[in-house]
């Protein structure tokens, strides 16, 4: 790496601690550390360990670990804020809400075992875990960047401005990781070198964080009047016919163990109703042929 490059990394690494402690500060200004906690422990956690890894740069074992760290912590830490935003998207609907909140629990399940899988399968043992880390926040990459286009896509559905924090915050996510993503897939054609991939995914960073900075500063807090409130109340109305008893709020999961025990319960009475239906057509049937043998002996 030049001299060039090098003061560039670091400034653009330096810049990062000082966006996130100032975009962290208005978030508690505005207390909308109470709305997105998750986000705000993030921006606080990030801070924490650019000074760690900052420090220990002559130390070759703390900043391997601490860097390694970090990009765990990010990878748990950026899924729960994907949640976090979709409970405050869908706030209004609790039926839609509710849904969400198990949906996510198992795909972060599935997405663990996934990149432990990935990375047993292709990695020696001394670096699965690495591996595991690297398959787990690609993925996450992944779900942040659709959810940008999920937003994009139904904001006027959901009544959902472009000015929100909802909103913005997600875009942040989504622009790093639609930059990275596409990084290392032209870095895994070898079109571009592991310095200049680096330099961009800092960049991309940097204008996420400043993106952050400028809606915590001007973001609107309230929501706008939904351009198609209709088609967005038939979803919600369509998963609350499914358990109409239930107050706004509560639990989806007593709802589908109905369902399947219902399912169940139908499956076993229609097996029973099979079952004496051949009875009573083999019963009918040996009646049939009594009678017709007592017919033939009369005569």
């Amino acid at each position: 790496m030049s001299i060039e490059s090098h003061a560039t990394s670091t400034f653009l690494w330096c810049v990062q601690p000082v966006v996130q402690l100032a975009a962290a500060g208005v978030f508690w200004r505005r207390k909308l550390h109470k709305q997105y906690p998750v986000f705000f422990a993030f921006l606080l956690v990030q801070a924490f360990f650019f000074a760690v890894t900052f420090l220990a740069q002559g130390n070759e074992l703390i900043y391997f670990w601490a860097f390694w760290l970090s990009q765990a912590v990010n990878a748990a830490l950026g899924f729960k804020i994907i949640h976090e935003v979709f409970l405050d998207v869908f706030r209004p609907y609790h039926a839609l809400q509710d849904l969400g909140t198990p949906v996510f629990s198992w795909a972060g399940a599935v997405m663990i075992l996934v990149a432990v899988v990935i990375a047993a399968s292709n990695s020696n043992e001394g670096t699965i875990g690495l591996h595991a880390i690297l398959t787990l926040q690609r993925s996450v990459r992944v779900v942040q960047f659709g959810l940008v286009l999920f937003l994009i896509i139904f904001a006027r559905f959901l009544g959902i401005s472009r000015k929100q924090l909802c909103f913005g915050i997600p875009l942040g996510f989504g622009l790093f990781a639609g930059v990275e993503l596409l990084l290392l897939a032209i870095y895994a054609g070898k079109l571009i070198g592991l310095n200049l991939l680096n330099l961009l995914n800092m960049f991309a960073y940097d204008v996420s964080m400043i993106a952050w900075f400028v809606y915590a500063c001007w973001a609107s807090v309230n929501r706008e009047k939904s351009t198609n409130p209709l088609r967005t109340q038939r979803w919600e109305n369509s998963i609350g016919e499914l358990h109409p008893n239930a107050a706004a709020g509560s639990s989806l999961i007593p709802m589908f163990e109905g369902m399947v025990q219902q399912a169940f319960t139908r499956s076993a009475n229609a097996k029973a109703e099979g079952e004496l239906g051949q009875m009573s057509d083999a019963i009918r049937e040996r009646l049939a042929k009594s009678a017709k043998a007592g017919s033939q002996s009369d005569k």
